[in-house]
């Protein structure tokens, strides 16, 4: 049992193929951002706003597929900014601010993989908390 397909069928089908096989365009046109990276010693987490602070893309290690221990390595840190440099290439950004913040060791492989993309880097601020005071003394033994 065969069915033959009408050409308004065809031409349907068509337009949807054409749809799924062409890349997602962006909807907005953006030059220049703020690229957040939190790097600590279990994860790498990288964020790209625009100059108004609304996020544009996220992306971290552990939602690479990185499990564990390897969150925190350097590869990992290294592939989390290649995906946002992507992205932000495709939309069209020119031009970054970067905040780096924590101790991790996926600071510099972030910002290389990044900068690998051709977007100039405008100024690199380290935003890492540092504490004060510490925690509180524990209470001194009685015995």
């Amino acid at each position: 049992m065969s069915k033959t397909k009408t050409t308004e069928e065809i031409k349907v089908e068509t337009e949807t193929e054409a749809k799924k096989a062409s890349p997602k365009t962006p909807k907005k046109k953006v030059i220049s951002g703020t690229l957040s990276i939190d790097a600590t010693f279990n994860n790498t987490k990288v964020l790209l706003a625009d100059k108004t602070g609304n996020t544009l893309f996220w992306s971290s290690a552990g939602s690479l597929g990185f499990r564990g221990a390897k969150k925190g390595t350097p590869f990992a840190a290294s592939k989390v900014g290649d995906i946002i440099g992507g992205k932000a290439a495709m939309l069209g950004i020119k031009d970054v601010n970067v905040v780096v913040m924590g101790v991790g060791s996926g600071r510099e492989p972030a910002i290389r993989a990044f900068m690998a993309h051709g977007m100039e880097i405008t100024s690199v601020a380290d935003a890492t908390p540092v504490p004060h005071n510490g925690p509180k003394a524990k209470k001194p033994r009685r015995v």
